[in-house]
Formats: structure tokens, sequence, C-alpha cells
């Protein structure tokens, strides 16, 4: 069966490695244009760019599936078409090229968490139980019929980053499951059924910690934006970043935003216990051990996070 794979980022490249294996013939990579990476700027192919032009697959750049690409779509005559994370809209005309339509793995039990962000907001949310599915692509978001489904549980110190990596292989088994029964004409969609919640992307504000919040919603946030956007605070008017926090339900007394080091610990105040830092970036300098952080201040316990 010809398939065509479109996909962006780094969690993508299982599924692509997956289909290949199984023995699709994969007969065009999609994937977003080149992006400037890193302080330099440096334009760079996507991973799934990168890793199809490894495996020799022809690849089509595009930002968005306009009638060209459409067209170049059309040409290389896909059975199916499979998509993981490609960061763009599916339009009509396009959905209609491959007879067996689109197949789409999506990191969540939907319709839980429809959307770009759905494992960053199961973490945040508190989820124990996410997952990932197969559905057929449809104009609407994440609306589809399902094919298959996995569950994955949430550990209490997966950051969103950890848990999609986990997803992102066992996903790819799903994908490649999910084809072959396409191929072999005994895959059956079954309608979506139970509570929408929607998983919108990310912005640089759902990163801040606001102080005043429990401390398991502050730890839960911390690790739902862990690696990216990332968690921060202010201190002094300058944005300070944060990795995942402990939680220290046995420190009570220190107010929202408070600092106060113990020992080798950092400990933070919030609406309920305290929590502990582990590494922390200030503004202009690199990500440190909280503690050498806090040693080198002059005065560590007159700090308070804004």
């Amino acid at each position: 069966m010809r398939v065509l794979f479109a996909g962006t980022p780094a969690v993508a490249v299982p599924s692509l490695d997956a289909l290949v294996q199984a023995g699709f013939d994969v007969v065009a990579v999609l994937t977003r244009p080149d992006a400037p990476v890193g302080r330099k700027r440096v334009l760079t192919p996507s991973p799934v760019a990168a890793r199809a032009a490894e495996l020799g697959i022809e690849i089509i750049h595009a930002a968005r599936v306009d009638d060209a690409v459409t067209a170049t779509i059309a040409a290389v005559s896909p059975d199916v078409a499979a998509i993981v994370a490609y960061g763009g809209l599916i339009p009509r005309a396009a959905l209609d090229v491959p007879r067996h339509g689109w197949i789409n793995l999506h990191f969540s039990l939907l319709p839980a968490w429809r959307g770009a962000a759905p494992v960053q907001r199961a973490v945040m949310a508190g989820d124990d139980i996410t997952g990932a599915v197969t559905f057929l692509l449809e104009e609407g978001l994440d609306t589809g019929p399902v094919f298959g489904t996995l569950t994955e549980g949430v550990g209490p110190e997966d950051t969103a980053g950890v848990l999609l990596e986990r997803l992102s292989h066992s996903g790819a088994v799903l994908l490649a499951q999910t084809l072959s029964a396409v191929e072999a004409g005994k895959a059956v969609a079954q309608p979506q059924q139970g509570q929408v919640s929607l998983a919108p992307k990310l912005t640089i504000d759902d990163g801040r910690i606001d102080w005043s919040q429990p401390a398991l919603a502050i730890g839960r946030r911390a690790r739902g934006v862990t690696p990216e956007p990332g968690a921060w605070t202010s201190l002094d008017s300058q944005r300070v970043k944060l990795e995942p926090v402990r939680l220290r339900p046995d420190v009570g007394h220190l107010g929202p935003g408070a600092l106060e080091l113990d020992g080798k610990s950092v400990l933070v105040g919030t609406g309920s216990h305290a929590v502990e830092l582990t590494r922390i970036q200030p503004s202009g300098k690199k990500m440190m051990a909280a503690a050498d952080w806090a040693r080198g201040m002059a005065s560590p316990e007159s700090v308070v996070f804004e």
C-alpha cells in the first residue's frame, strides 16, 4: 500500500520508522519548511524531513496545504495518508486524494483533549490515564471516527516531554497496526464517545507560575509545560525559568512566592504547602541547581517571587 506520511517534530519520527519497517511503500513525506534554530537562527530541516532524507524518501515541504501542494500529493498517488503532528490543517480537496483517506495518530483518548497540545493539557489537568488513538481525519478539529486506542498511565513525576516520548513509540506501533488493518480491509472506525475537552496550543503565558495556587496545581503546570514553553516566574521584574518542582507537604509556613533555603533545599511557598525548586535559570544565565543559585544570593530569604 502506497503511503504519504505527514509529520514535522521529533515525536513523529518513530511513526515514520514504524511504517517503513512494517513494509509499507512510503512514497513521500509532507513536512513543514526548514525553520531557524538556536541563537544563530540557522535554517534547519524538521526532524521528520531529516529522517526522510536518510531513508531516501521524497520530501514535500509546505507550511500549508494549498492547491499546488494538493496537486503534488495527488501526483505521488497515495492509497492512504498517515499524519502525526504535521502542524497544519488539511483541506477537503487534499483529504479526498487518498482512497483510504488520512489516518491521524493523536496523543489523547479522544474526544478528550482535541487540539494541538493534548499531552501537555492532560498533565496540567492531573489526568491519571491518557493514551493515543488513530482516527479518520475530517475537516473538524479531531472529530473523526476512531480505529484504534491505547492507554498510558501518567506518573507523578512525568513531564509532558517524557510522556510524549513514550506515547510516540507506542503510538507508532498502533499506527502501523491500523494501516495494516486498512490494507487488509478489516479496519472499522467507530464514532467518538464521551466528554469533549479542548487542548489549544500552549503559549508563554501558560508557563507562568501563580504562587497563590495550591502546590499540586503548580507542580502539574510545571510538568505540563516542560520542556516547552517552560515554567517561569518573575523576580525583580525579570523572568526566571524553572524546571519541575517537588511537592513539600511537610512545609506549610511560607507565604505564596516566599523563598527559604533549608540546607540544600530551596523552598517556595504556595497557596497550600511549599514546593522545592530543582533547577533554575535566572535572566541572562545558564540553568543551574536551585541550591547553588540561592547560596549565591546575599539574602535568599528576603526573596519573594512575583
